[in-house]
């Protein structure tokens, strides 16, 4: 698939993709074009929440099955069919995180801390490095940290995390800078 960006997929690759999902409908065993497709970007949203291997490849096992059962269901609706299946993940995740069964995790760099502080229009990036890690580990709840990686640290799109989250893309904006003003007002 030619991709315009690292998440953009051009109309033609949607209607490739479309078609795709419509054979995997008719037939169960040509899902494993989406399985093989998706599987990597998947694993690697999961197990930058979890940090630990095996249960992401458990997680990650578990999203694919419920998209294999639920492709029936699945209706094209103008985003990527891999918005619907990190959806499954989230809610997959969350089902984790909520039975205790794994420790959220949240992998920072600092070129992605630096982004988030290019963002707050900061410029003693160096000073408030720490205190933004610790703000943004305890201090958001799991809504805006997923909103946040996805943004800053997955350098995704509006609309990609629009797509991810089912709302509209102006609505990943609002939200994305309603957390960057609560990250700032904590801060000063």
């Amino acid at each position: 698939m030619q991709e315009t960006s690292k998440y953009h997929l051009t109309e033609a690759d949607l209607a490739n993709e479309q078609g795709k999902v419509e054979a995997a409908k008719k037939n169960p065993a040509d899902f494993a074009v989406l399985y093989d497709t998706y599987y990597e970007p998947i694993f690697r949203f999961i197990f930058q929440r979890l940090d630990d291997k095996e249960l992401a490849f458990d997680a990650t096992q578990q999203v694919f099955i419920k998209a294999l059962s639920n492709l029936p269901k699945y209706e094209y609706r103008g985003v990527p069919f891999a918005s619907w299946l990190f959806r499954i993940a989230l809610n997959e995740l969350t089902s984790l995180f909520r039975l205790e069964q794994a420790q959220r995790t949240i992998n920072i760099d600092s070129v992605s801390i630096n982004s988030v502080m290019e963002e707050m229009e900061e410029t003693k990036i160096d000073l408030y490095h720490d205190k933004i890690v610790a703000i943004i580990a305890e201090q958001l709840t799991e809504d805006e940290l997923q909103i946040i990686e996805m943004r800053f640290f997955e350098k995704r799109s509006f609309k990609q995390i629009g797509d991810i989250l089912d709302i509209t893309e102006n609505n990943a904006k609002v939200r994305t800078y309603r957390i960057i003003d609560k990250l700032k007002k904590v801060i000063c």
